[in-house]
């Protein structure tokens, strides 16, 4: 049984994705070489891997068990190349970043920005998720680096705080509700909106929401940033839910009026989540990350890092 480090990482790419295709596609292979590689790795082991069906490809027990050791092989060998790199012209290496709508918009172009500007051999793969599916994807050891709200189960990830982020109705400024220093969403949930589009992490964390209550929301139209959705609401199309830092940022250019969520799951704050030791280049990220992280506040941040398991790490000790 002989397996090289690229036929590791495809079966991942696979395993990852649901697809032979889309997996060779994030390989940079052919499907026809990708199919070849999978089949060779089934033949020398003797038994499937992958369950193919009309729709995809899942992992067998046994698929599931490769994929488990070539992410400690993998994760391995990045941290071995990261530490070396210190010796040779810099370090080098891809981290792979899962986080949330407000996170990808808001928090984190600046941080990467300078973090990939002073290293200029590594890259970062960034893509937006849902909070539960980032924790999910950090347990499976899918990425390298969360961040997420602090609302999902982070049981079994070492976390920091990264950034307060409450969320904000607003509202045009004659709108009924402008007035108001805070509502609950029920009471507002028979009202027009204006959101982001489907599939939103944002957008998914707020419908979950209404639909405990209860309540199914009606969008007069979806957009795809926090500016476009507040000088859409500024024009008295409808009234949205956004950030309240994003509200800060559009909101007097816009016209629109702020108003608080009451809503117990609207104050929340995001965390910078890992699941184990990273590659000294992860390592430099998550302390470009946390320059501008908040001190965690009282109780209720060291209740949420109990629940997560060990307390949270200090600055730099990812």
């Amino acid at each position: 049984m002989r397996f090289d480090l690229t036929d590791l990482r495809l079966f991942l790419n696979v395993q990852e994705t649901g697809s032979i295709t889309a997996g060779a596609r994030r390989s940079h292979m052919t499907l026809a070489s990708a199919s070849e590689r999978v089949r060779g790795m089934e033949d020398a082991l003797g038994v499937p891997l992958l369950l193919r069906g009309p729709r995809g490809v899942e992992p067998t027990p046994a698929g599931r068990t490769l994929a488990h050791h070539a992410r400690v092989v993998l994760a391995q060998m990045d941290r071995m190349r990261g530490e070396l790199d210190h010796y040779g012209q810099g370090m080098k290496g891809l981290v792979r970043v899962l986080c949330n709508t407000t996170a990808l918009s808001e928090y984190l172009p600046p941080v990467l920005g300078a973090f990939l500007k002073d290293h200029p051999r590594v890259s970062v793969d960034l893509e937006e998720r849902l909070s539960h599916e980032i924790a999910d994807a950090l347990r499976a050891g899918a990425c390298d680096i969360g961040v997420l709200a602090d609302s999902a189960d982070l049981h079994g990830l070492r976390t920091t705080p990264f950034r307060h982020d409450p969320l904000s109705l607003v509202v045009p400024a004659d709108h009924p509700l402008a007035g108001q220093s805070a509502v609950m969403l029920a009471d507002v949930a028979d009202q027009e909106f204006v959101g982001l589009v489907e599939g939103s992490a944002l957008q998914e964390h707020i419908a979950h929401h209404a639909r405990r209550d209860g309540k199914v929301l009606s969008y007069r139209v979806r957009l795809r940033s926090f500016d476009a959705v507040c000088r859409m609401v500024g024009q008295g199309v409808g009234i949205g839910i956004v950030p309240r830092v994003a509200a800060a940022r559009y909101g007097r250019a816009a016209g629109v009026r702020r108003v608080a969520l009451a809503d117990d799951w609207a104050a929340r704050d995001l965390v910078l989540c890992v699941r184990d030791t990273l590659p000294a280049y992860a390592a430099e990220l998550v302390d470009y990350a946390l320059r501008d992280a908040p001190v965690p506040r009282g109780a209720g941040a060291k209740a949420r890092n109990d629940r997560a398991g060990p307390p949270g790490p200090l600055r730099g000790s990812f």
